[in-house]
């Protein structure tokens, strides 16, 4: 999501974030979920009937009505705990055996999901800064700072930007004891840290952290056009309080797209001033770049000095190039567009199908030919009331043995699990949303992930949700079981499978 805030820089509404990584370093095998009893209700339906409405109705739902397939079912949610009010914005979510991280606005909750019927708050931890991106790796989680503060405290303030003394960046806690997260060190980068990604080095040594950051502004002393950059900070594992910005990579030598004005039923592109968000395939030593009007895929085989291969534009239907998932193989990248930056009615039929969608690339080629070949757009097709911010947002692969499917939030469009095996005509196979909040209020899912069976969404209004996806197509998934997953940090589950 894009965010407003009224110490920071944004021209657009609200909003941020997004894909899907699995840590291969620890891999427990375990007999699949035994089914519920209500999954006899499933046996023998086709395709069709198992992505269709398991109540049938016609029209928007009510406020906070609950909808879904009739393969998706809703198992639990943990609304807002104190100290957070509702006022604070639920972001998004990382996770490690057997626990889920989630990021909000004013910090961070962990949760015990090893019984994800029954999830449960660890602790809380207040830490303003939106919007708290959020990472994790061994005893090490790293939170994402893109409001101005007074200092790299969690009892900051907020500060104009226009203000030296203003601070934005990374925060870094050690998670060892997950009841109580200790504050280790902070860095501080160049126009905060929107996003961040985790890219493990090859030795195991040290972390980077792909600093993604945009909107400079000539009275922003810490924040200076050009700003067509990513900042790179290594942590040294053994020794986080470290922790420095490597370098600050220009990545748009160029300046990137120049962008475009207009309303959002008119259309816009965002010019480029850095990225959004970045995806590593670290095993392939690939990035894919969602950087607000470009689209881009590098080389990463030195971890220190990303390369680009290929860069795309799409000038005709994405506004802002948000984030990125490539697919198992890592053949295709699945791009999103966040038209009216998060906070918009845009699925509906005045925007139409084509727009603050999914755009899916084939990487064809070899080597430096490779190239990003778009392929088809990929939309959710319930329409939306114009009171509920919709639009392509944060999802996850699903392993699945042989095929590319994948979850994804849409803000109160709730969450959608679709197939993009055949890149040019991706089809959705299961859903599940809740109707318009209450006074038009901005919500809905941030981030909807899948994690060891399960898909968890962390919802911006309503908390932390537990889905199960009951669907012969996603039948395989149940069986893997991976230690850690941070979305933008992709791992292969190929040869996880029996054969």
């Amino acid at each position: 999501m894009e965010v407003r805030d009224v110490a920071r820089r944004r021209r657009r509404p609200a909003a941020v974030l997004g894909a899907f990584a699995l840590s291969l370093s620890v891999v427990a095998w375990a007999p699949q979920a035994a089914a519920a009893p209500d999954d006899a209700d499933l046996a023998g339906l086709s395709e069709t009937q198992l992505s269709s409405q398991e109540q049938p109705a016609t029209g928007i739902p009510g406020v906070d009505e609950i909808r879904n397939s009739r393969n998706v079912k809703h198992l639990a949610n943990l609304p807002k705990p104190a100290p957070f009010t509702a006022s604070s914005t639920w972001s998004d979510l990382a996770f490690q055996d057997g626990y889920a991280f989630d990021g909000n606005y004013d910090g961070f909750v962990i949760y015990d999901v090893r019984n994800p019927r029954k999830p449960s708050i660890v602790s809380t931890v207040w830490c303003p800064g939106s919007q708290n991106d959020i990472s994790v790796k061994d005893n090490l989680l790293f939170l994402s700072t893109d409001s101005s503060r007074s200092d790299n405290s969690c009892a900051s303030t907020p500060l104009p930007a226009t203000n030296k003394d203003a601070w934005e960046g990374i925060k870094i806690f050690d998670i060892s004891d997950k009841k109580n997260p200790k504050y280790v060190a902070a860095v501080e980068t160049k126009c905060g840290s929107h996003t961040h990604t985790l890219v493990p080095d090859k030795k195991g040594k040290n972390a980077y952290l792909y600093v993604s950051s945009y909107s400079p502004n000539a009275t922003f002393p810490d924040c200076q056009p050009p700003h067509d950059l990513i900042s790179i900070v290594k942590v040294p594992l053994k020794d986080p309080a470290s922790a420095s910005v490597l370098s600050e990579t220009v990545v748009f030598p160029d300046g990137g797209n120049p962008g475009r004005d207009g309303t959002i039923e008119e259309g816009y592109v965002r010019a480029t001033s850095g990225c959004h968000d970045i995806t590593v395939y670290p095993s392939k030593d690939l990035a894919a770049g969602a950087c607000m009007g470009d689209g881009v895929l590098w080389d990463i085989s030195d971890r220190e000095k990303p390369r680009e291969i290929n860069r795309v534009q799409d000038n005709v239907n994405f506004a802002f190039w948000h984030s990125a998932t490539f697919n198992n193989a890592g053949t295709k990248v699945v791009f999103t567009d966040e038209l009216g930056g998060g906070g918009a009615p845009t699925c509906n039929e005045k925007i139409g199908p084509t727009r603050g969608a999914d755009g899916i690339y084939d990487i064809t080629g070899r080597g430096d030919d490779r190239k990003l070949e778009f392929r088809s757009y990929y939309k959710i097709s319930r329409t939306q009331g114009d009171t509920e911010n919709c639009v392509a947002h944060n999802g996850s692969l699903i392993p699945v043995q042989g095929r590319d499917i994948m979850v994804q939030a849409w803000y109160q469009g709730g969450i959608s699990v679709w197939d993009f095996t055949d890149s040019g005509n991706p089809k959705e196979i299961g859903w599940f949303e809740r109707g318009p909040l209450p006074d038009g209020a901005v919500g809905g899912s941030w981030s909807a992930y899948y994690y060891n069976g399960y898909i968890f969404s962390s919802d911006m209004a309503k908390g932390f949700d537990v889905l199960d996806i009951r669907d012969p197509r996603t039948a395989t998934a149940k069986l893997v079981r991976v230690g850690e997953l941070n979305v933008q940090t992709q791992g292969s589950y190929r040869d996880l499978f029996p054969r």
